[in-house]
């Protein structure tokens, strides 16, 4: 979909959408449009009783003295709360009402309400934003039926009297949707098609946008001492390996900030195989992976003046005569000893030898990693939130305010050394696994024994978050691209020089 943006005098085609706020207040692009439609506009919102809430919208067809086809009015709530997420979540069901039919263009009048917390540059550049996550589509492999055929709606204008300022800003935002797809289009491929390997080549797209890449071998990997990740990719057919994006926005300073994402790209539980039931979905096991190559993305396409280490371990869990076993110990690149007790808790093992590596090579001034990691903070946190472990509070509150601003939302779990005891080994220095109870959080205790000296580290637990089957306005079905956004806001806030 094409998104230009022009001023308000600029003609009308295909649909024309105006807003109107809390308490029926159309805006003046409304007004001028329901004089054109005879009042339609003011009969239709009080026949439906439509409050001018977000969400709210009337769809009516015009007739053709006035140049366009339809006019849709789409209700913005009360203006005081205009806010960007707001803004983006109108634009998402606005697509979503748009793309039905034959539509091939609509233009969108976007003037802020009086009182709105954005003003009308801000509104014209979130509400397109948000139509640009929505419109996202994978018909890469749909030959035939409905869903073969891509919508048909090419052509969006955003007119507002700001328009070179509204393009500006959207020039920012619509490289975030850059990488926003790009974590998804990873996530939604198939096992065959997106395996370490072509995972990795992935990866080294990103130096057309100025991003350093080296992928690490297995070889390499055996050098590193990295036992805990080759552990994992024993069983498979596929050979392991670590990609290492940098992005290098500013010299100096106190270290980049490091991105670690787990990147098992089919899982099927290893030894301990998972039930058939469902096991499709695990091709989305390298969603914390997707995340850090989407986020890289969208930090090296706006230029950000940020040092950021992006490291993806990348590995395939297979069952095999070569595969892992329970009670197997493996020896991870930090030298500490895993008594491997379950072989479908091989995130962690993946996880550990990566935050090593990065914390070794380029001492980070924080690390944060994300995985998909447990079913447990499904179970404790639905498909609302993500869970957030942290060893620092600043770090922490940082996540949690760039979680609030982009919908990417997070809740803040316990880190504490009671649970510590429920990782011991009889025979290595500790399990992978910690039994049933607190499993996210036994989880993230591992994980933070990776953690050298005094490193804010954080911990994202996305297991219930990276895909859904529930759409949301500027999400679809399918893999989420979850975190994405959240990265990038915390390095523009937190990470920016």
């Amino acid at each position: 979909m094409r998104i230009v943006f022009a001023d308000l005098a600029t003609p009308k085609s295909g649909a024309y959408v105006v807003l109107f706020a809390e308490g029926e207040a159309l805006s003046a692009p409304a007004e001028a449009a329901d004089a054109e439609v005879g009042g339609a506009i003011r009969r239709g919102v009080a026949a439906l009783g439509l409050k001018g809430k977000s969400g709210d919208m009337l769809d009516l067809p015009t007739p053709s003295s006035v140049g366009y086809e339809r006019l849709v009015a789409v209700g913005v709530g009360d203006p005081a709360k205009l806010d960007a997420r707001t803004a983006q979540n109108i634009g998402g069901d606005l697509y979503a009402r748009l793309a039905k039919g034959e539509l091939k263009q609509a233009t969108i009048a976007c003037a802020a309400p009086e009182g709105a917390a954005l003003g009308d540059d801000e509104l014209a550049a979130e509400i397109a934003y948000g139509m640009k996550l929505a419109a996202y589509r994978f018909g890469k492999y749909r030959t035939k039926g409905p869903e073969a055929k891509a919508p048909t709606l090419a052509n969006l204008r955003v007119l507002t009297g700001s328009a070179a300022a509204a393009r500006r800003r959207f020039g920012v935002l619509d490289r975030v949707a850059d990488g926003v797809y790009a974590a998804r289009d990873l996530l939604e491929e198939p096992p065959n098609v997106l395996y370490p390997e072509s995972f990795a080549k992935r990866c080294e797209e990103l130096k057309e946008l100025g991003v350093e890449v080296e992928i690490l071998d297995e070889k390499a990997m055996q050098k590193l001492g990295m036992g805990a990740l080759l552990g994992v990719a024993m069983g498979s057919a596929r050979p392991a390996r670590m990609a290492i994006m940098r992005w290098q926005g500013k010299k100096g300073g106190a270290g980049p900030l490091a991105l670690v994402g787990k990147g098992v790209t089919f899982d099927t539980g290893g030894i301990s195989i998972k039930p058939a039931g469902g096991m499709e979905d695990m091709k989305y096991d390298m969603g914390g992976a997707a995340a850090v190559v989407g986020a890289m993305k969208a930090i090296a396409g706006r230029k950000a003046k940020a040092d950021v280490v992006g490291v993806v371990g990348l590995v395939e869990n297979m069952p095999s005569a070569n595969a892992q076993r329970p009670g197997d110990v493996v020896t991870s690149m930090s030298g500490q000893t895993i008594e491997v007790i379950n072989t479908d808790a091989e995130g962690r093992l993946v996880l550990c030898d990566a935050l090593w590596h990065v914390q070794k090579v380029y001492k980070p001034s924080a690390v944060i990693d994300l995985a998909t990691l447990t079913g447990a903070v499904i179970v404790a946190l639905g498909g609302v939130h993500a869970g957030l472990y942290a060893n620092d509070d600043d770090l922490a509150a940082g996540l949690l305010a760039a979680g609030e601003a982009t919908g990417e939302t997070l809740w803040r779990m316990p880190l504490a050394d009671a649970y510590d005891k429920q990782l011991a080994s009889n025979i290595a220095d500790m399990k992978n696994v910690g039994g049933r109870e607190a499993g996210s959080v036994t989880a993230a205790q591992f994980l933070k024994r990776f953690i050298m000296d005094k490193t804010p580290w954080a911990h994202l637990d996305i297991a219930g978050v990276a895909w859904t089957t529930k759409p949301k306005p500027t999400v679809p079905k399918g893999g989420t691209g979850f975190g994405v956004r959240l990265l990038d806001r915390l390095v523009a806030e937190r990470f920016e020089s």
